[in-house]
């Protein structure tokens, strides 16, 4: 029996596709890194593992000093962009709907690879907070996605196994994360991520949508 879902948030919970693209370009900008060869493509395949390593295999991508100070100012610089475009970002159909429909039944976390300023001023700006038992961001952990710390840790707080636990994801990333979690993992293909790429990760659901994701949660054949 299932006791808890943990949510990703980019991709999963909210269209932040744009302004996480904006925000990362204009840090590399801000910090007069060069980056003609770093397209909006590239970044986007890479939401879900996190700003830091981001920000590194960006500067290995352009054969750059990967200065670990240099890193965090490019974090920084990017975080306070997107906290600046949160006016901007969409939740996709349903959430609210989703997180109603669940709160009363099943404990609800939140697992993200964003950072603690952006997830903040973002949950709070939409009024989710309220929804979600336990929040663990990028600044919680050492590994990131792939690697199943973040989700393992969401479950501890959330008092409960990771075996009674199911992860809503829209990344490649995020879906190993949790399948190394050894969590059930229902996968969106509201991210950057077509059905068919997912489905190579052997979730235990592709859905199209948030709304899909809570008739399954509901189902006594799924949990």
């Amino acid at each position: 029996m299932l006791e808890a879902a943990i949510f990703d948030w980019d991709g999963t919970l909210a269209d932040t596709r744009a302004t996480i693209i904006l925000s990362f370009q204009q840090a590399l900008k801000e910090n007069h890194i060069i980056t003609a060869d770093i397209s909006d493509e590239y970044i986007e395949r890479r939401i879900g593992i996190g700003a830091t390593k981001t920000f590194r295999e960006i500067l290995r991508e352009i054969k750059h000093p990967v200065d670990e100070s240099l890193v965090k100012r490019l974090v920084e610089s990017k975080s306070q962009t997107q906290i600046n475009l949160k006016h901007q970002i969409q939740l996709f159909p349903d959430v609210i709907d989703v997180l109603e429909t669940l709160q009363d039944k099943i404990r609800l976390g939140l697992a993200s690879m964003n950072n603690k300023s952006v997830i903040d001023a973002v949950v709070n700006d939409k009024g989710l907070e309220k929804y979600f038992q336990v929040i663990v961001t990028a600044d919680a952990v050492r590994q990131s996605k792939p690697h199943p710390e973040i989700f393992l840790k969401c479950a501890q707080q959330l008092n409960t196994l990771p075996s009674k636990c199911v992860v809503i994801e829209d990344s490649l990333f995020g879906v190993k994360a949790a399948k190394n979690a050894s969590m059930k993992c229902i996968a969106v293909t509201t991210g950057a991520y077509s059905k068919e790429e997912l489905e190579q990760e052997n979730p235990d659901a592709v859905v199209a949508n948030l709304k899909q994701a809570k008739f399954l949660l509901q189902s006594p054949a799924f949990v």
